[in-house]
């Protein structure tokens, strides 16, 4: 008796599809809860507005990983413009792989699947943001080519900084 290796398949969310919003929600709250995403659930009016949002930005795109047709991988992307490059480019918002699911090439196959949208959209770079914590993040990143941000070695590296407006 012979068994097949399990099949994975990264596609582009359809918002107005039930099941693609439903797993969009589910992964995205998963990742929530996990320690590197803050560890507390998704707000139940983000949950119910979450998909049309981003359904209603023509920027906003989300890739799904499912393992044998179960979802166990999330890109959630936005499409920016680089004024130095005067070129569109693709930040990964979100990024997250089900914590059974974890090192098993998922997260690497959403990355190639990103850069391959973010070519189809002319983009220059793509650009994310990382826990200084999440070692197994950081080590995917840096395993496909990505990096600390910088100009001028003398001015020191890029930080991501937030202010809360709510």
């Amino acid at each position: 008796m012979s068994t097949q290796a399990p099949t994975l398949a990264v596609s582009l969310v359809d918002y107005a599809d039930p099941q693609d919003g439903a797993d969009l929600i589910a992964l995205l709250d998963a990742y929530a809860r996990d320690p590197m995403g803050g560890g507390e659930p998704l707000a139940d009016h983000v949950r119910g507005r979450l998909v049309a949002g981003l359904a209603a930005l023509p920027h906003a795109f989300s890739l799904i990983a499912r393992l044998d047709g179960e979802a166990v991988g999330l890109a959630n992307c936005l499409l920016g413009y680089s004024t130095f490059a005067a070129a569109p480019l693709v930040n990964i918002h979100d990024m997250a792989v089900m914590p059974g699911h974890r090192g098993q090439g998922i997260g690497r196959a959403l990355m190639k699947a990103v850069e391959g949208e973010a070519l189809k959209r002319g983009a220059c770079k793509v650009t994310l943001e990382v826990l200084s914590g999440n070692d197994a993040a950081r080590h995917l990143y840096a395993s496909c080519g990505y990096g600390d941000y910088q100009l001028d070695p003398a001015a020191g590296k890029a930080m991501f900084w937030q202010k809360s407006l709510t």
